[in-house]
C-alpha cells in the first residue's frame, strides 16, 4: 500500500510517496537541487551538504534533503501539508557556504583539467557559489593512486563525495576502495595500493563530479563542445548497452553510457567504453584479391566481379557473424538462398532451437531480475559474458534474492550456491530446481552460450525449459554475440546447423564471421571491417563498416529490437553492409528488391513485424522441447578471455594490455626464493 504525502515545495503542492526524500520530491515538483555526493542508483552518503533545504516549522537550520524523508516532516500547526524551501535566504546562504568550503582546497586546473566543460563542480561554483573566497591558507594537497590503465587520478582534485567508493562495493563488488583519516586528513585511497579488479571499473569516471577521475586512454585528446554526439547500441556483448559515440571529426573518441532502465540502467563495462581505439587501427579500406596465394589491391568493379564469377552455379553456404546487423544478415539470407545456398548464424555451434524464439530467448526479460527471488546461473561466467547483467542480478541479491550456479565455479563478486560443474547437477535439480522457495516467487534461470555449444546443447536446453516449467520460472538465454539474436529472428539459420551449411560448400561467403576456422577447399568471400582471423583465410576480402559507422538494427539478448545509429564514416572504400550484399546481387543477375536502407527495412518489417517495434520486447510464446538424455561432460564458459571476444577487441592495443594485466594477476604468485 502507498504511503502518499502531501507536500508544499516552493508554493507548489504535490503528493509524493513519504518513502521518498525530499531531493526526490523536489525532483517531483520539478524543482532542481544541486548535489555532489548524491546518486539515485547508489546508497545515500549526505556527506557533501550540497543539497541543503530548508524545511519551515522544522529546526532553525538547513536539511540535507538526500538524507530526510518526507515521512519525517511535521505538518503546520492546523494539520497543514509542511513546507519546504529551496530557494530562501538561509538556503541560498548555505549554498554558498558549502561551495565555500568545498573549493578551499581544489586546485585552479581548470585549464587542463579533462572534467573541464562537463563538471558538476564547475557548473554548480557559477549557479551557487560566490565569486570570492574568505580562505587565503595554502592548499592541501595529496599524492594520485594508480588505479590501473584506464583511470587516471588527480586526487588532489578530490571533495570526498565517495561516489566512486560506494559504487565499487555495491555495484562492482570490489572492496579496494576507501576513504580513510577524518577531517583534512581524510583522503580516497585504495587498499595496499591495489589496481582495481573489476569489468566494471570505469563507470566510476562518469561518477566523479569533479576532474579527480578521468579517463586514462582519452586524456587530452578532446574537449566536450568539440564533440559530435551519436546516440547508438553497444556490441561488445548481446546486452544491448545503450551507449552515446562522441566524435571528433571523422574519428570516434570515446563511448559513454545512456541510462535505458530495462537494459543497462547507466552503467556499462570496460570493453564498451574503451575498445575505441579497436576501430582505428587493422582496419580493411580497400578491397582485396588473392592471386598465387597473395592478396593484391583491387577495385570494387573488379572485386564484385570475382565474387559472382565464383558464385555462379556453384553450391554457396552464408556466414553471419557476431557484430553483424540485422539487416546486412536479412539481406544475406535473401542473397543466398536465392542462389540456393545455405546460410548459418550459429558459428560456435550453439544448439539454438530456429524459429522457437522461447528456445533462442527465452521468457524472461532483464528488468524481471529486480523482483526476482530466485536466480540460477548455467553453464556461464557472467562477469566476462556480460558484466553489466551480472551487476544487475548482484543488485537483486542484495535485496535477498538467492543465487545458484551450475558450472564452472568463478567469482560473481556475490555469494551463491554452487550446485556441481557437469551435466548431472543439473539433472539432479530436475523435479526440484531451488525447493519451494521458487515455486511461490519470482524467478529466473538463466543459461549460457557455454552449456549449448557441446553436441547434447539441445538435451541441456531442453532440461531448463522442463526446470523452468516445473517451478514456474522464467527463462532466459544469454547470448555473447550482439548479432545472434537478430539473425535467427530473419531465419538465418541451416537445418542440423554449422556442418550441414558447410557440408560441400564449395564457395563460403563469410559476413564477418571471425570466431571460425573454415576448412580448406572451400572459395571464401571475406566481408568485414577489420583484418581479423576471416581476412587471413579468404580469397576475396570486401571492406565494410563497423557497428559505430553504419545505421543498424539490433537485438539484444532478452529479444529487444534496438537502432544503433551511424557517428562516422567507414574508412577509405569500405561501404555500408547492405549495400555491398546489394551490389553482389546486382552482379549475380539476381537483383536484390531494395535500393535503400528504407526499402530495406520495410522488407524486412514486412516479413517480421516484430522487428519494427523499437525498444519493445515481444511476448514469446512458451514451445518446449523434447527432453533428451544429456551427456556426462562438464560445463565449459563461452569466454575464456573478456577483453579479446571480438575482432575490434583484438584490434585494441589497450584491450591486449588490458587483458595481458588480467593474465598476470590470476596467475599464483610465487613467493621468492
Amino acid at each position: 500500500m502507498s504511503d502518499l504525502k502531501k507536500i508544499v515545495i516552493d508554493g507548489t503542492e504535490v503528493e509524493v510517496d513519504g518513502a521518498m526524500t525530499l531531493i526526490q520530491a523536489c525532483e517531483e515538483a520539478g524543482v532542481e537541487i544541486p548535489r555532489f555526493c548524491y546518486h539515485e542508483r547508489l546508497t545515500i552518503a549526505g556527506n557533501c551538504r550540497m543539497c541543503l533545504v530548508e524545511v519551515v516549522g522544522g529546526p532553525p537550520k538547513p536539511a540535507a534533503s538526500c538524507a530526510m524523508q518526507v515521512r519525517d516532516l511535521r505538518p503546520g500547526p492546523e494539520g497543514q501539508p509542511p513546507v519546504v524551501k529551496t530557494n530562501s535566504p538561509m538556503v541560498k546562504k548555505a549554498r554558498e557556504g558549502v561551495m565555500e568550503f568545498l573549493l578551499i582546497n581544489h586546485p585552479l586546473d581548470c585549464p587542463i583539467c579533462d572534467q573541464g566543460g562537463e563538471c558538476d563542480l564547475q557548473d554548480q561554483a557559477m549557479a551557487y557559489g560566490v565569486d570570492f573566497s574568505r580562505f587565503r591558507e595554502p592548499k592541501r594537497a595529496t599524492e594520485d593512486l594508480d588505479l590501473g590503465p584506464l583511470v587516471e587520478t588527480h586526487m588532489t582534485r578530490c571533495i570526498s563525495c565517495t561516489r566512486c567508493v560506494r559504487f565499487t562495493t555495491e555495484v562492482a563488488g570490489i572492496a579496494q576502495m576507501g576513504q580513510t583519516g577524518r577531517g583534512e586528513d581524510a583522503e580516497i585511497t585504495s587498499y595496499l595500493g591495489e589496481t582495481l579488479d573489476s569489468n566494471m571499473q570505469g563507470n566510476i569516471i562518469d561518477l566523479c563530479p569533479v576532474g579527480a577521475l578521468v579517463s586514462k586512454p582519452y586524456a587530452f585528446t578532446a574537449r566536450p563542445w568539440e564533440l559530435t554526439k551519436t546516440e547508438s547500441i553497444d556490441v561488445m556483448d548481446a546486452l544491448g548497452s545503450n551507449i552515446r559515440v562522441d566524435t571528433k571529426g571523422r574519428e570516434v573518441m570515446r563511448f559513454l553510457p545512456r541510462n535505458h532502465d530495462g537494459v543497462n540502467e547507466e552503467w556499462i563495462s570496460d570493453k564498451t567504453r574503451f575498445v575505441w581505439d579497436g576501430l582505428r587501427r587493422q582496419r580493411l579500406d580497400t578491397p582485396y584479391i588473392r592471386e598465387n596465394g597473395k592478396l593484391r589491391k583491387a577495385s570494387w568493379p573488379e572485386a564484385l566481379s570475382a565474387v559472382a564469377t565464383a558464385m555462379k552455379g556453384k553450391k554457396v553456404a552464408g556466414l553471419v557473424g557476431d557484430l553483424v546487423p540485422v539487416e546486412a544478415a536479412y539481406a544475406l539470407k535473401k542473397m543466398i538462398e536465392g542462389q540456393g545456398g545455405n546460410v548459418e548464424c550459429r558459428t560456435d555451434g550453439a544448439k539454438l532451437p530456429a524459429g522457437n524464439r522461447s528456445g533462442y530467448v527465452g521468457t524472461a526479460t532483464i528488468e524481471d531480475i529486480d523482483d526476482a527471488k530466485f536466480v540460477m546461473w548455467v553453464g556461464t561466467n557472467p562477469v566476462v559474458e556480460a558484466p553489466v547483467l551480472n551487476a544487475r542480478v548482484r543488485k537483486a541479491w542484495t535485496q535477498g534474492c538467492d543465487v545458484d550456479l551450475v558450472g564452472e565455479a568463478v567469482d560473481l563478486t556475490y555469494e551463491y550456491k554452487h550446485k556441481g560443474t557437469d551435466r548431472a547437477a543439473l539433472e539432479a535439480l530436475l523435479g526440484t530446481p531451488a525447493g519451494d522457495k521458487i515455486k511461490d516467487n519470482p524467478s529466473v534461470i538463466i543459461v549460457g552460450q557455454g552449456a549449448l555449444r557441446e553436441a547434447d546443447g539441445e538435451a541441456v536446453l531442453a532440461t531448463v525449459m522442463k526446470m523452468c516449467e516445473e517451478s514456474g520460472s522464467k527463462l532466459m538465454i544469454l547470448h555473447t554475440a550482439a548479432g545472434r539474436v537478430g539473425a535467427m529472428d530473419v531465419g538465418a539459420v541451416t537445418d542440423g546447423g554449422l556442418d550441414t551449411a558447410l557440408n560441400g560448400a564449395e564457395v563460403v561467403y563469410n559476413l564477418g564471421a571471425d570466431e571460425i576456422d573454415i576448412a580448406p577447399g572451400a572459395f571464401v568471400v571475406y566481408q568485414g571491417s577489420h583484418g581479423d582471423r576471416g581476412a587471413h583465410r579468404a580469397d576475396v576480402i570486401l571492406p565494410s563498416a563497423a557497428y559505430t559507422e553504419e545505421n543498424g538494427l539490433f537485438v539484444n539478448t532478452e529479444g529487444r529490437p534496438q537502432l544503433a545509429m551511424r557517428a562516422s564514416f567507414p574508412p577509405g572504400e569500405a561501404k555500408e553492409n547492405w549495400a555491398i550484399l546489394r551490389a553482389i546481387s546486382a552482379e549475380l543477375g539476381a537483383t536484390l528488391p531494395f535500393d535503400s536502407m528504407a526499402q530495406l527495412r520495410r522488407s524486412l518489417i514486412m516479413d517480421h513485424p516484430h522487428l519494427g517495434q523499437i525498444d519493445a520486447i515481444a511476448e514469446n510464446e512458451w514451445q518446449p522441447l523434447k527432453v533428451k538424455k544429456m551427456g556426462k561432460a562438464t560445463f565449459v564458459n563461452a569466454v575464456t578471455d573478456f577483453y579479446l571476444t571480438n575482432p575490434i577487441a583484438r584490434a585494441s592495443q589497450l584491450m591486449a594490455e588490458l587483458s595481458s594485466n588480467a593474465k598476470a594477476r590470476h596467475e599464483t604468485a610465487v613467493a621468492a626464493e
